[in-house]
């Protein structure tokens, strides 16, 4: 690191459990963010001003006066643009040492395989199950942390399935794919517009702590959240030995 950058990540190179070795890992490390909407957005704020090296903010959708709510790293003037450039060019200004790699389509296939297999940890802020199942499972095929997490109404929840070890779950143990799970979506349901910042801050504390090695993460266990009473419950959360995913026949 220069001058320049001692100084600003000095407030973290003051933190023993991260100093100067843990700060050069985030400069070195490479994040990837499907989803730039309202867990996105914190998520993509903190990752960018802490120094991970390079932030790739994957989303195919546009921004929408609906979505200035929540979703805060896109503006009024931004209506209409993509959201992974307007997200870019925020993230830009914040912090112009990070490299923002915008992706503006729905990742999927071999292009989700590919995304995944370069980066060091993966943040699901996306909405949708199938999105959330098909990156799980390029995660666990390469052996990359993914931080996951969901907003609706007042109800939050955080996780981290982290394949790099034997005994961690991953999401399709805590939901299975074939499991007929009601899809609850902002657009019908609604949801409290802190509840998307503090749940993607979450995730971008534990992703942070992924990458540089520090502290207990949420491996193995769901952080849950009530809103409107401002509790959280933790639950741990088994692996699944017969999970098709990454089960004795998934891997």
């Amino acid at each position: 690191m220069d001058d320049h950058q001692l100084l600003r990540y000095s407030r973290h190179i003051l933190l023993p459990e991260i100093g100067v070795e843990g700060q050069e890992k985030l400069l070195a490390a490479r994040a990837l963010i499907v989803g730039a909407g309202g867990l996105g957005s914190p998520a993509a704020y903190y990752l960018a001003s802490a120094g991970v090296g390079t932030v790739v903010l994957a989303d195919g959708d546009t921004v929408d006066l609906t979505n200035l709510q929540r979703q805060i790293l896109h503006s009024t003037a931004a209506i209409g643009w993509r959201k992974a450039e307007s997200g870019a060019r925020t993230l830009a200004a914040i912090n112009p040492e990070c490299q923002v790699v915008a992706v503006t389509e729905r990742l999927a296939g071999a292009a989700l395989d590919a995304q995944v297999a370069a980066c060091d940890v993966v943040l699901d802020c996306c909405d949708n199950f199938a999105t959330r199942h098909a990156v799980n499972r390029a995660c666990v095929r390469h052996r990359v942390p993914l931080v996951s997490g969901a907003a609706i109404r007042f109800d939050g929840q955080v996780a981290v399935f982290d394949s790099r070890r034997d005994d961690a779950p991953c999401y399709h143990c805590l939901f299975p794919e074939s499991q007929d799970v009601e899809e609850m979506r902002c657009a019908i349901m609604g949801v409290f517009a802190p509840l998307t910042g503090i749940v993607g801050t979450v995730q971008a504390a534990e992703a942070l702590k992924v990458l540089i090695g520090c502290g207990e993460t949420l491996a193995g266990r769901l952080l849950l959240l009530d809103g409107l009473a401002m509790e959280w419950r933790s639950i741990t959360v088994p692996r699944d030995p017969d999970c098709a995913v990454c089960g004795r026949d998934g891997r």
